[in-house]
């Protein structure tokens, strides 16, 4: 299988053109790169495909092998992709997800993509939609308490195509991410699992942040997470609508229009490596 390596702020992807080359049993082939001693080493897997209803489509997997319905920072890299080897000339291009089609924007330096401006679509706020079961029945789950691990936190509900809880705190440099992030991803209050936010309010411009991801445990960054916690940040009165979010892995840039309710994400996308790998016999691709 040939694969590219890319990170959006060091939230790294394996990429495989699927436009060339089919794929199959991509689950298995997640968990099987994604493995950082025994793999190529990533957060998950993207598969870049042909779509009918835009102009590529992406498939995104979590390193656990469990499919996502977005990633921010996988989306960036995609349209890097797609135009850095000419599979398109065009600098406004959409992006077909299982959270809706996207549109990218992109900035080109010397003939190649630096950064990605995405329109991410407007937050869902329901908690049917998001998914959140919530004891009281209210329209939106925003500064409400939650019991996890025997602690008492409050909890600020987004879906960016993906679930997200918002979690302001104090400081997040030393959080126990390995112990708290798999208590939020599996309680009960989240059907589908969930993404969690830590977030510490710097001033009315500037947030940090760190992320425990279902499906991949913490990383450096998480573009649909950078977009929530800015979301529940106006939601709760701290922050502006332009926000720089302050990631392990670097910085992104997240406006929520007041008009239109959309948000836009802004950020760099980077290529590291391509490469070939031999998969297991198991899941080597089998043509009809």
């Amino acid at each position: 299988m040939f694969f590219s390596k890319m990170h959006g702020i060091g939230n790294d992807y394996i990429y495989v053109n699927c436009l060339e080359q089919p794929l199959q049993q991509p689950q298995e082939v997640a968990k099987f790169v994604s493995d950082r001693h025994f793999g190529i080493g990533s957060d998950g897997l993207i598969l870049i495909q042909p779509s009918e209803k835009a102009d590529f489509e992406m498939a995104m997997y979590n390193a656990d092998g469990s499919r996502g319905e977005m990633c921010g920072n996988a989306i960036r890299c995609v349209a890097k992709y797609v135009y850095d080897r000419h599979l398109t000339d065009r600098t406004s291009i959409q992006i077909e997800t299982l959270a809706g089609i996207k549109e990218a924007d992109l900035t080109v330096t010397d003939g190649k993509v630096a950064r990605v401006r995405v329109n991410m679509g407007r937050p869902e706020l329901e908690p049917e939609k998001i998914p959140v079961r919530y004891p009281q029945k209210l329209h939106q789950i925003v500064d409400c308490p939650v019991s996890v691990g025997g602690l008492e936190y409050r909890m600020t509900c987004v879906s960016m195509g993906n679930p997200h809880c918002v979690v302001f705190t104090d400081g997040v440099e030393g959080l126990d991410l390995e112990k708290t992030g798999p208590l939020f991803e599996h309680h009960s209050c989240f059907p589908n699992r969930v993404n969690t936010e830590f977030v510490k309010v710097l001033d009315r411009h500037t947030v940090q942040m760190r992320v425990w991801e279902r499906g991949s445990g913490e990383t450096l960054a998480c573009g649909t997470g950078a977009c929530a916690v800015t979301v529940a940040c106006i939601l709760n009165g701290l922050t502006d609508r332009r926000v720089t979010v302050k990631l392990t892995g670097g910085d992104l840039d997240i406006e929520w229009d007041a008009k239109t309710g959309v948000v836009f994400m802004t950020g760099a996308a980077a290529h590291v490596f391509d490469g070939e790998i031999h998969l297991p016999a198991v899941m080597q691709n089998r043509t009809e």
